[in-house]
């Protein structure tokens, strides 16, 4: 059975007191609400607070609370690269997860598909989880190119790997034209898109595969629809943006299962 997972992406947000109150308040939100053990919760806050998080993921008793991801990482294992973060640094922290491909790394570094296969690779080699992330613009979507794009970037950016590798993969669906803008999929669009790139892994890799593999929908999912949104059959929870950035609200969306 394929996981139920909410990632709350804080981008560049927070400045240090500020992301330490959010932890903290996340930390007893969780706990106090105790939280369905079906659900993954993972945090990616800025790497400068990886460590804070990481600290703040398990309570007294060492129950752990929720993993904490990365927003990126190197496409290079090591080197001279001024500012970048390889995946062994992320693996020698204990960090869990990292987001790779986001339509924000894409649109404004210029983030191919081949370097995603790149990040995703070393991830791998380090036992990191990557949560690859597609989806199209409001050009796209209009002129009939939106399925033909997600199959492009599933196919360069993932089908390179052997099937032992790509079952340690999560998906992330975000239609790029409802990021941050307050426009939401509908249920059935996010349905519709889900179902078709698990269709896409499974003619390369299989039905098993598919069907174990988490897809989740992002792109201004909130506390009022994450419900609807997640009891789609092939939306297996959120990439969380804005609001991942209070904690209520995130705890909502997490408790957002049926």
């Amino acid at each position: 059975m394929r996981k139920k997972i909410v990632a709350g992406n804080w981008k560049m947000n927070k400045v240090f007191q500020d992301a330490e109150e959010l932890l903290y308040d996340l930390s007893e939100q969780i706990e106090d609400g105790q939280k369905s053990s079906k659900v993954e919760v993972i945090v990616c806050p800025p790497c400068l607070y990886m460590e804070m998080a990481l600290d703040l993921s398990r309570n007294e008793e060492d129950e752990r609370l929720f993993g904490v991801g990365a927003q990126d990482v190197s496409e290079h294992a090591q080197g001279a690269y001024t500012g970048e973060i390889s995946a062994d640094m992320l693996s020698s922290m204990g960090v869990e997860y990292c987001i790779v491909g986001h339509s924000e790394r894409r649109k404004y570094f210029g983030e191919t598909d081949e370097q995603v296969a790149r990040k995703v690779e070393r991830l791998l080699e380090e036992d990191v989880t990557p949560i690859v992330c597609v989806g199209e613009s409001l050009e796209d979507r209009e002129a009939g190119r939106h399925f033909d794009l997600i199959r492009s970037q599933v196919e360069k950016g993932l089908f390179g790997f052997k099937q032992l590798d790509f079952v340690k993969i999560i998906i992330a669906y975000e239609p790029i034209w409802a990021i941050g803008t307050g426009k939401t999929a509908t249920p059935e669009q996010a349905q519709e898109v889900h179902a078709f790139i698990r269709k896409v892994v499974e003619e390369k890799y299989g039905k098993e595969v598919a069907r174990n593999l988490s897809i989740l929908y992002g792109g201004s999912c909130n506390a009022k629809n994450a419900a609807e949104l997640f009891a789609q059959d092939d939306v297996d929870g959120g990439l969380i943006g804005g609001a991942s950035l209070k904690a209520e609200d995130f705890v909502t969306i997490i408790n957002s299962f049926k």
